[in-house]
Formats: structure tokens, C-alpha cells, sequence
């Protein structure tokens, strides 16, 4: 290519000088001759002509060097340089035609290139709008455009003509009417401006709902084309949430400077700033009363944009669709709820956040809190500090320096009774990150005087600052209206009000709801790109300063939060659980055997066999002793067993655990938590109500065997027999000693003295001893004559009691006596077997409680062995069910983990785990806000 360029400036370049020396002929001979000698033929070959053109062009230049170099004349100078001039601009021309032509080559080719590397878009032209819909859409751009520039130039018209007729000061008549003339015009002209920003507001939504279509089409579209799922990356505004919301977790009690930015929407109770916030989210997502109080906590509201107007508890999957009247009635339910169920302890308003992000189509980007409204009355049913509550919760929030406040004034009522707007000075005295919005402007155009409105909203009617003033209307006082309605309502006044256009009040853009949103959007990211660098430094610090402490408090340790920690003790809680499937078989029945004794002894032999071995014959004590048995089996002893069988469970488990703490790998931050556990699902669990009924019939059978089968269980039951009756006699002997008092030999060694009631009782037993040795098988019970006797004795030693007193202390006295009888028997029966299975019932020698011992004995055996199977089978797997639901419950609950998991090192590990999950999300936040920038 290059080189048809060379040959082709090199042909033009040769036609150009045989051209100039034609017209240099005309005056000279000489140069004729040379363009004769120029014109004569030459060879045939394509070199041959080159080098004599060439040659010929030196010639003409450099002159004959066969004649010497001459002098040119004058008129051959001339000629000459037009040759040179001719010759460059033709060289430079072709120079830049060759090279526009080449790069045009070698960009038509990279184009090529590049359009073969995009992808294929075809699919687009499916989800793209017709060519009519994007006409239309453009003649909509250019006739707002258009009423745009036409409002703008009248203005400024206008506004000159008025500004000269000031300058002038013309005070005629005629002058005069001209001005009012003009003033008419400009009240005109502001109201065709406030027409046309409603009319552009209303195109803008009709262009954003349009936008909105496409991209979910686009979406929808690229969703099917694409066949791997790539993870949707945050955005700042819900990255930033996110990092709020962990500062509200960490700093709870308000004892931590939080500096970020956020907006607070601050106001007297029942002004409108739920209604404010309502109207910037666009949507009535919050509870609304009849004057009473409806916001008792803060509330922070995440606006986000998004393609579905849908709102979500931050602790919550489930997300609520704001174009449904369902889910908005919803919504408001379970906000309602979340507030009363945060207030505690008898408290009117409560410091817990409750968080939640509200996305949609053209909401702007920001973060808000609502908090209750200030209160200067105080009703019965409020709480003693509610007014300083709320005073203190509103100032802690406004008092940060990078908090944008939303102060909302109620426009219907006097501006003397606000309370807010001292509050608000004393926190921002400059009004440097303050915005004051007058609300209910519709009800203080009938209300108020428009000078003082015009004060209000120009901030000198006030002392307090602010960085703008705006005026909304939030309603018409109707619960039922909906955003679309309140805000058509709001355009409606602001274009046909009388107090805003025809006075001249405020400008355009201080009105409606929108422009709020959009100066607020734009002061918030204004604020949060200032400082967030400032904050993120602060906490680098904090965390400096708690890793040193837990280097130097805690230095062989790892930070473990209380998760962590709870999530190994219930792993150590499960092991010992499991432990206990690893207890011996005969390690069960002692404890269980041990267990059943201890809960069924008493009833053995108070309701038993007391009365049957007092009831005087052999044959009335194995009568009353089977009716008792098997009364007994029919309706407590089942209970009872599995009551035993049970408290053998928690006794071995708890054993496990007291067992586990004298390991060297114990940890004693565990103790606390682990016994609220186990003592919890001990408390839940009860055993399987089909064992009673199991139990019951394997008592009954057990206890209608009356025989003794072997001489080794005959010999097993008198033992046992002899081990009961010596510690129910133990028992009786401490009951004797606490009544008599002690003996000689210890009140001598210990001088101790006996009472005056302890002498009586001496008394007593005295007398009641001289009855049973002359009679060893006394009955239970003292005769008539048998008391009057004693008591007549008594008086004569001058001790005077009643026969109740004699009675009681008869009582231990017998009992005393008759275990020691028992005690005998069983002796003389140890050796009495052989006769016993001889003669039977009617053996000489009365052992039939050593048969009932035996009988209790095996009931115990048999139910022994029935509830150490269950346990292993079924209890033991109910139990561990039981502790996993604890378990899971303790997790859900912060308040008791705190309780539980405490100390220290936990508080420290918790502090320093939050600072650092802080940090590394304002990191994050700051390196997408760095990359949008």
C-alpha cells in the first residue's frame, strides 16, 4: 500500500514540473529548450524513464554542470520558486491523503476485530422496546426540555425588567402598575415553574417505571442466557446498614461515641415525622394511633433502590411486599409488636433498635431513625422517666456529631409550643447538619399567618439553624390513604395553594416530599464521605488497645466469643451424655436398687409392716400383708418406681458431669452454663407413661410368689431384713436421744444439762419401761387403765402431765422395742430355713417378715432390672433430646447466654470480636465507596 502511495506522488510530482517549466517557457528560450528536450521519447522500461526523470528534475534544479554553473535570470528565479512551493504543498498534501487513507484501513480493521471479539446481543432485540415506544419517549425529553428552557427564559425576562424599573425608582402611577404588572408575571411565572418541575417529576417516574420494566426484563433475559448463578454483591447503602447494625449490637447502653452518620428524624409527639418517613420510603409501613404514643422505640429504616418495593426485619427472611394491602397491614402488625415486645421492666419506651431496609424503585439511598416523639405531658399510663427517656435517647442520637437531624415541625399548631427545636439547638447551635421541615402545611394555610410562615421557612422566626427549610404535606388525616394518593394530594395544594405561589413564600424547591428526600440523600453521602476515614481509624485503635489487654490478661488463650464457647460446652454436655450408655449393668442396678429402697422404705414399713407384726397373730400378718402388697402394686408402687428410676438417671448424670470437672483439661467458665442445662432438662423430662403400666403388671406377678425358693435368698432377705430394722432403729434412737436428752457420761464429758421438759419425758419413759418388761409383747397402744396408772405414779414424784404427753412419748419408746424384737427374730430365723420350707406358714418360729422382706426384696430386683432397660433403651435417648432442644433454646437467647457465660475473659473475647467484625466491614464499606467514586 505504501509503495502505490510512493509511485503515485511521485507521477503527480513529475506532471506538476513539466507543468511549471511550460509556463516558465513563455518568457525564456533556454527553459523551452528544456522542455522540449523534457518531452522527447524515452525507453521503453519503467527504470529507464524513472532515471531520467529524475535525472531531468536534477537538471533543472542544479543546472548543466557541462556548461558551469549561470546566474538564472530574474524571471526564471520566479519561475522556479513556484516550482519549490508547488512541489511542497503537493508532497505535504499526498502525505496527509496517505495517511488518512492507511489509518482509515487500520481502523476499519481493528474495528472488525473488536466487533468479532464482543458477544453475541441478538437476544437483546426480544427484551429492547419497539422503535414507536423510544420515538415517543424522546418527544416527551423534548417537550419537557423544551417548557423547561421556555419557563426559564420568561424568568429571566421578567426578573430584568423587574430589577430596572427598581433600579430607576420610578414612583409614578403609570410606573407603579407597570411593576405590579410584573409582579403579577413573576407570580405567574413561579407558578408555571412549580407546574413544569411536577410535570418533569411525573415524567421522571413515568421514565424510572419504564427503566424498571427493561432492567427486569433485562434480568430475567440474562438470568436464562447465563448458566452459572455469580453471587449479587452488596451495596453501600446495605453495607453500610450493616455496619450500624453492629454498632447497635456492641454499643447498647450508649457508652461508646458512635460517630457515624445516619439521619435522625426527631420531633414533637403527633407532628408527622412517621408520616415524613412514610413519605420518603413510600410506603405506610409504621402503626397508626389516635394521639397516643405509637413509636416506643428507634426504629432504623435502610432505604435501598431496587426493583420491588418490599421491606425486611433485619432479623427476619421474610420479606413484605409493599404493593400488597396484606402485607403492609402485616408489616405494621409486627412492628407494633416488635416495639411493645421491647419495652420491659415497666418501662413507656425502650433503647432496643429495631432494624429493618425498605427497597424500591427510585427511593433514594440513606439510613434513618425514628424515635419517639418529645413528650411535655405525661400521662397515668406512662412510666415515671418517660419525659426523660425520651429526652436522653433523643439527645444521645442528635448529640453525634455526623448525624444529620430531620427536625419536623407541626405547621398546624403554634410555633411557641414546640419542644424539639430547643433540643435541636442545644445539639447543633450552628445548624450546620440540620434540615427543618414544617409539615401539615395545608392545615396552616387556613391556621396561620403567611408572614409567619414565610419566617419559618426562611429560619428567622426561630433561633435555631438549619442547612434548608422545606414544607410537606404528609396527608389529608386519613388512615386509609394510600403514598400515591397522599403525594397527588400534596402536588394538588402546592399547585393551587394561594399562601405558597401567590405571595411568593418559598421557591419550587422547597416543597413536597420528594425534594426532602433529595436534599437529605445528598447531605448523607455528603457526611458519610467526610468522616467514614475518621471512624474506621477510631476503631483500628480500639482494637489495638483490646488485643494488647487480652495479650497480657489471657496470653495462652484464643479470643472465643460466648458462641464459640457455647458451642463447646454443649459438646461436652453431649459427650457425658453419651457416657451414659457406657455405665456398667451392674453399676445401674445398684443405683437403682439403692434408689427404690430409699423411695419405697417408709411406706415398707409404716403402712406394712408395722401394723401387720403389731396385729398380734401369724395369720393376720400374712392376711393384712397381701392386701397391702397388692394394693400397694396397684397404685403407688408403679409411680413411685419410676419417680426412683428417674432421680437414679439425674443422680448418675449429675455424677458424670461433677466427675468431668476433676479432669486437668476442665474449664471452669463451663460449670455455670452446664448446670442450668442439665437442671432444665431434668426439670422437662418425664418418663414414658407406658412404663408405669409395664411395671405394674410385672410388681403383681413378682409379689404373689409367697415361697422362699433357696437357701441363699432366704439368707439374702434376712439380711436385708436386719440392715432395715437397724436403720429405722438408728433412726428411732436419734428421735429418743433429741427427746430424753443425753446420756450421764456425755453430760458429764460435755457439760451439758438436761431441760425441764427433757426430766418429764425421763420421767415418763420410766414408768413406760416397767409396762413392757412385764409385758414384752405389749400391744402398739396404751390402755386407759394403763395411762391413769403412769400418770397417777407421776404425780407422786410431783411431775404432772396429760395423757397425750404419755402417748407421745409411748410412741418411740415402742417403737424402740419392738425393732429390737424384730432384730431378735431375724436372728433366730437366719438358721431356720430348712424348718421353714418344712412346715411352712406353721413353722414354729415366726419369720413371716423375713418372707415379706423377701418379697419386697425381689419387687425391687425385678423392677430394678425393668428400669435399668428402659433407661438404657429410652430414657437415656430422651434425655439426650431433652438437653439438644435446652441447648438449641440457651443458643437463641442472648440474655441468658450472657447470664451464663460470663467473666472477664468473655466480656473481653465479645468486645474484641465486635470491634473487629466493625472494622472489617467499614474497610469493605470504605473500598466500594473508594471504587464508585
Amino acid at each position: 500500500m505504501l509503495r502505490i502511495y510512493q509511485n503515485t506522488y511521485r507521477r503527480t510530482a513529475r506532471k506538476a514540473v513539466v507543468y511549471s517549466t511550460k509556463v516558465a517557457c513563455c518568457n525564456h528560450s533556454t527553459l523551452c529548450s528544456i522542455t522540449s528536450h523534457q518531452r522527447r521519447p524515452q525507453g521503453n522500461g519503467s527504470s529507464n524513464s524513472n532515471g531520467n526523470h529524475q535525472r531531468h528534475e536534477e537538471f533543472l534544479l542544479a543546472g548543466n554542470p557541462a556548461r558551469g554553473w549561470q546566474m538564472p535570470p530574474p524571471s526564471r528565479g520566479y519561475g522556479m520558486l513556484v516550482v519549490r512551493i508547488l512541489r511542497g504543498a503537493l508532497k505535504l498534501r499526498y502525505i496527509v491523503l496517505g495517511g488518512a487513507i492507511g489509518g482509515g484501513v487500520s481502523l476499519s480493521k481493528k474495528y472488525e476485530d473488536w466487533k468479532d471479539g464482543l458477544p453475541d446481543f441478538k437476544w437483546l432485540e426480544d427484551a429492547m422496546p419497539q422503535g414507536e415506544r423510544w420515538s415517543q419517549f424522546s418527544r416527551n425529553l423534548i417537550e419537557v426540555g423544551s417548557l423547561v428552557k421556555n419557563a426559564i427564559d420568561v424568568a429571566k425576562d421578567d426578573l430584568k425588567a423587574k430589577t430596572t424599573v427598581a433600579a430607576l425608582g420610578i414612583t409614578s402611577d403609570e410606573s407603579r402598575k407597570k411593576y405590579e404588572k410584573l409582579q403579577s408575571q413573576v407570580e405567574t411565572l413561579q407558578t408555571e415553574i412549580m407546574n413544569v418541575q411536577i410535570k418533569y417529576q411525573k415524567e421522571l417516574e413515568k421514565m424510572e417505571k419504564e427503566n424498571r420494566e427493561l432492567r427486569q426484563q433485562y434480568l430475567i433475559l440474562k438470568t436464562n442466557k447465563k448458566t452459572t448463578a455469580k453471587k449479587i454483591k452488596k451495596s453501600l447503602i446495605d453495607m453500610y446498614s450493616e455496619v450500624l447494625d453492629e454498632l447497635s449490637g456492641y454499643d447498647t447502653g450508649y457508652t461508646m461515641a458512635d460517630h457515624l452518620p445516619r439521619v435522625v428524624v426527631v420531633g414533637d409527639q403527633s407532628s408527622g415525622k412517621t408520616s415524613v418517613l412514610e413519605s420518603i420510603a413510600k410506603a405506610r409501613i409504621f402503626p397508626r394511633g389516635s394521639g397516643e404514643m405509637m413509636t416506643r422505640a428507634p426504629v432504623k429504616v435502610t432505604l435501598a433502590e431496587g426493583p420491588y418495593h418490599v421491606a425486611q426485619f433485619r432479623d427476619s427472611d421474610r420479606e413484605y411486599d409493599l404493593t400488597k394491602e396484606s402485607d403492609l397491614q402485616d408489616l405494621r402488625r409486627d412492628v407494633e409488636y416488635r416495639m411493645k415486645a421491647s419495652v420491659r421492666g415497666g418501662k413507656t419506651v425502650s433503647n432496643e433498635v429495631i432494624a429493618m431496609t425498605v427497597k424500591g424503585p427510585g427511593l433514594q439511598r440513606m439510613v434513618l431513625v425514628d424515635l419517639p416523639g418529645i413528650i411535655s405531658t405525661m400521662t397515668v399510663d406512662m412510666a415515671s422517666d418517660t419525659k426523660d427517656s425520651i429526652h436522653q435517647m433523643t439527645k444521645h442520637y442528635m448529640s453525634n456529631p455526623n448525624a444529620i437531624i430531620l427536625c419536623i415541625q407541626d405547621g398546624s399548631v403554634d410555633a411557641e409550643r414546640s419542644n424539639v427545636t430547643d433540643l435541636v439547638m442545644q445539639c447543633d447551635p450552628l445548624g450546620r447538619r440540620t434540615i427543618f421541615v414544617l409539615t401539615k402545611v395545608d392545615l396552616a394555610e387556613e391556621l396561620a399567618d403567611p408572614d409567619r410562615i414565610r419566617k419559618i421557612l426562611s429560619g428567622k422566626l426561630f433561633p435555631m439553624k438549619a442547612l434548608g427549610y422545606y414544607a410537606v404535606v404528609t396527608g389529608r388525616g386519613r388512615k386509609d390513604d394510600s403514598i400515591d394518593a397522599i403525594r397527588q394530594y400534596e402536588e394538588d395544594f402546592f399547585k393551587n395553594s394561594k399562601l405558597f405561589h401567590r405571595r411568593g413564600v418559598i421557591m419550587p424547591h422547597q416543597v413536597t416530599s420528594r425534594n426532602l428526600s433529595l436534599a437529605v440523600s445528598d447531605r448523607f453521602w455528603k457526611m458519610v464521605r467526610e468522616t467514614i476515614e475518621q471512624q474506621a481509624d477510631a476503631f483500628k485503635a480500639t482494637r489495638f488497645n483490646l488485643e494488647t489487654e487480652w495479650k497480657n490478661n489471657f496470653p495462652r488463650l484464643r479470643e472465643s466469643g460466648r458462641d464459640e464457647l457455647f458451642d463447646k460446652a454443649k459438646g461436652e454436655i453431649l459427650d457425658e451424655v453419651v457416657t451414659l450408655s457406657q455405665i456398667s449393668a451392674k453399676k445401674w442396678d445398684d443405683a437403682l436398687n439403692t434408689k427404690l429402697w430409699e423411695k419405697l422404705s417408709n411406706y415398707v414399713f409404716e403402712t406394712i409392716y408395722l401394723p401387720a407384726a403389731q396385729s398380734g397373730s401369724q395369720n393376720s400378718f400374712n392376711t393384712m400383708v397381701d392386701i397391702k402388697l397388692r394394693q400397694w402394686a396397684e397404685q403407688a408402687l408403679p409411680a413411685k418406681s419410676v419417680e426412683a428410676g428417674w432421680e437414679a438417671l439425674q443422680m448418675e448424670f449429675i455424677s458424670l458431669m461433677e466427675r468431668s470437672k476433676k479432669t486437668q483439661d476442665h474449664d471452669g467458665i463451663f460449670d455455670q452454663l452446664k448446670a442450668a442445662v442439665v437442671d432444665e432438662a431434668i426439670r422437662r423430662h418425664s418418663w414414658e407413661d407406658k412404663a408405669i403400666d409395664m411395671l405394674r403388671v410385672i410388681q403383681l406377678n413378682t409379689l404373689e410368689d409367697r415361697f422362699v425358693h433357696d437357701k441363699q435368698e432366704w439368707d439374702s432377705a434376712v439380711k436385708f431384713l436386719e440392715t432395715s430394722v437397724n436403720a429405722k432403729l438408728v433412726q428411732t434412737e436419734e428421735t429418743l436421744g433429741q427427746m430424753f436428752g443425753p446420756g450421764q457420761l456425755r453430760r458429764f464429758t460435755h457439760w451439758q444439762y438436761l431441760t425441764q421438759d427433757q426430766q418429764k419425758r425421763r420421767s415418763v419413759k420410766n414408768e413406760l419401761d416397767k409396762i413392757l418388761k412385764n409385758d414384752t409383747k405389749h400391744l402398739p397402744t396404751l390402755t386407759h387403765d394403763e395411762l391413769t396408772t403412769v400418770r397417777k405414779n407421776l404425780q407422786r414424784d410431783n411431775v404432772d402431765v396429760d395423757t397425750d404427753y404419755i402417748r407421745q412419748t409411748w410412741f418411740p419408746v415402742y417403737r424402740k422395742h419392738f425393732l429390737q424384737q424384730a432384730l431378735q427374730r431375724a436372728k433366730d430365723c437366719r438358721k431356720a430355713y430348712y424348718l421353714y420350707t418344712q412346715q411352712g406358714a406353721e413353722c414354729e418360729i415366726s419369720c413371716s417378715d423375713v418372707v415379706l422382706f423377701w418379697r419386697i426384696q425381689q419387687v425391687i430386683k425385678i423392677t430394678g432390672n425393668a428400669l435399668r432397660q428402659q433407661v438404657i433403651n429410652r430414657e437415656a435417648r430422651r434425655l439426650d433430646k431433652e438437653i439438644k432442644a435446652v441447648l438449641d433454646e440457651f443458643s437463641d437467647d442472648e440474655e441468658k447466654k450472657g447470664y451464663l457465660l460470663t467473666g472477664k475473659r468473655v466480656l473481653l473475647a465479645e468486645e474484641l470480636i465486635k470491634v473487629r467484625q466493625i472494622q472489617e466491614k467499614l474497610e469493605e464499606f470504605i473500598n466500594s465507596l473508594n471504587q464508585e467514586k
